[in-house]
């Protein structure tokens, strides 16, 4: 698989103890660029929530008590809470009934591989745009960076998103420091001005955070992310949508 791929590939979190389950959604998230993370035990699940962002979350509803946990920690996570989330529900029993209006869509057994792929079909919307909203864009474009008292810096960036950039410097900043950022996108010709912090710093490279983007840069920003995003999409999935029935 190529950089590219991995970049644009989705993430979804999967908590079942049932093999069949497990190996049924593992393969149908892959042929859509999904990458599935498994867990079959809800403590380590909800651990992974806490530490790393998900674009969708899949809970088996036969877990009781133990899948509601997980749904709720979804809602309450700081970097998950927009999560597309889905639940795979086997009968109708009142505690389930409860379990499933905690999940955007729902999944219902006995399952197969095309009952899988059109609920995913009706969801991948969702899921590739909650992928979108902190997708980081790899270019190298040239960045001034200016603030208060000191001479301006000339970098580039590694990589750009929604929220910020990471940069290529070996200025020396600290975090939490203001400063602007102004740059161009490739193909534009609009200068892009935006107040942001610095929020991380190691050797030769700076995180900013942009804090104030006028509404038609920010625009701007967001179209050039959607189209790098969906150009970086393997051509299998698009096809694969194609030859799918709703």
């Amino acid at each position: 698989m190529t950089s590219a791929v991995k970049e644009s590939s989705s993430l979804a979190l999967l908590v079942s103890a049932d093999p069949v389950t497990i190996r049924y959604f593992s393969q149908a998230l892959q042929e859509l660029s999904i990458s599935p993370d498994v867990f079959r035990e809800t403590p380590a699940a909800i651990n992974q929530l806490n530490r790393q962002k998900f674009d969708a979350v899949i809970v088996d509803l036969q877990l009781g008590e133990l899948a509601g946990k997980v749904l709720n920690e979804v809602h309450l996570s700081p970097s998950n809470r927009t999560a597309v989330t889905f639940g795979i529900s086997g009968n109708d029993t009142e505690s389930t009934a409860v379990l499933r209006q905690k999940s955007s869509f729902v999944f219902e057994k006995p399952l197969s591989a095309q009952s899988i792929r059109s609920t995913l079909k009706s969801a991948y919307g969702l899921i590739l745009r909650e992928r979108r909203r902190y997708f980081r864009c790899p270019v190298s474009i040239p960045v001034l960076i200016r603030r208060q008292g000191v001479p301006d810096a000339h970098c580039s960036t590694v990589n750009i998103s929604q929220g910020g950039m990471a940069l290529s410097t070996i200025v020396s900043v600290n975090p939490g420091e203001k400063a602007q950022v102004q740059f161009t996108l490739p193909g534009h010709e609009v200068l892009f001005l935006a107040e942001a912090t610095i929020c991380w710093s190691k050797t030769d490279e700076i995180g900013v955070r942009f804090v104030a983007l006028s509404q038609d840069n920010n625009a701007q920003l967001q179209e050039y992310l959607a189209r790098k995003l969906e150009e970086m999409l393997p051509d299998f999935v698009s096809k694969k949508f194609e030859k799918m029935d709703v």
